[in-house]
């Protein structure tokens, strides 16, 4: 296994320090729609830079994506320039993209055709849980491409867990996102309403985080990102409302009531329109802010 040959596609806020850590234990080739993503990648790493998709994967063992949306893989399938055109047979297709599960399908269907073998494989842990190697890796695989891909996948995950068939980690995703937004909107209000009844920040969010209230978002994003004010940009909440809209849809189709999960859907919407396409995930807070008029610092 040391010696296979991967290519990795999509170096972004999260899929560029996954593919650091790829790159520190197989040979690696990257692309990217940008190439001043790619360059100073390979300075550091070593990596080759392809020109193409085609070019990328033509040697490649292994083949990674991590993209914004199941369509922008689909994209990159077909043309003289795209993935199937230098694909071979036997080669292992792992996607990492947060997508959607009719899509992941029909790009495992492509693939079928060029005997590739597909698995959808989704992350969950951030920009810091990819640069310490800790991610959540939700794979939707047969039980062999899963035994196949998980040694590829510990390059970058700790916790990799087979959730059932193509398409079941995009379910599993937009299921742990979903969550996410209400966690985010439900904590800007309720910190915000405690902050301007009298109760200092971080004193409240001490309590919080000691008792049943507590979620991933008040013990690790707000003490690190919000008490302190520092706001980075990790997670474009653009982004977190597509993967919403992925879990909202799918309740949909099976038929069932969600009220709930279709006022978040309906709050994180608005305040993307009010926010702007290059707001970070968490300033859904600041709009609880500004209408509270304090602020949630400590």
């Amino acid at each position: 296994m040391a010696g296979e040959r991967i290519a990795f596609l999509g170096l972004g806020a999260i899929g560029r320090p996954m593919a650091v850590r790829v790159a520190r234990q197989f040979p690696l080739t990257v692309w990217n729609r940008t190439r001043s993503r790619t360059d100073p990648f390979a300075a550091e790493t070593s990596a080759r830079v392809a020109a193409t998709p085609a070019d990328a994967v033509r040697d490649a063992d292994v083949v990674m994506t991590c993209l914004s949306t199941s369509k922008d893989v689909e994209s990159l399938l077909p043309g003289p320039d795209g993935l199937l055109a230098g694909l071979r047979p036997g080669t292992l297709f792992l996607d990492c993209t947060s997508g959607d599960p009719a899509t992941s399908r029909r790009v495992a269907e492509q693939l079928e055709a060029h005997r590739v073998a597909f698995a959808d494989c989704p992350v969950s842990g951030g920009t810091n849980g990819a640069e310490a190697g800790i991610l959540t890796v939700m794979v939707g695989a047969s039980p062999a491409v899963f035994a196949r891909a998980k040694p590829f996948l510990q390059t970058f995950g700790k916790l990799i867990v087979h959730v059932g068939d193509i398409g079941a980690g995009d379910t599993i995703k937009a299921v742990n996102q979903v969550l996410l937004a209400a966690n985010i909107l439900t904590l800007g209000e309720a910190l915000t309403a405690m902050v301007k009844a009298g109760v200092p920040a971080r004193a409240g969010l001490e309590v919080l985080n000691a008792s049943s209230g507590r979620s991933f978002v008040s013990e690790s994003l707000i003490p690190a990102r919000v008490l302190t004010g520092t706001w980075p940009n990790t997670f474009r909440l653009a982004l977190l409302d597509k993967d919403v809209g992925i879990a909202t849809d799918l309740v949909r189709q099976l038929d069932l009531d969600a009220p709930l999960l279709e006022q978040v859907e309906q709050h994180i919407k608005a305040a993307r329109e009010a926010l702007g396409e290059g707001a970070d995930y968490l300033e859904p807070i600041k709009l609880n802010e500004a209408r509270a008029g304090v602020e949630v610092r400590g």
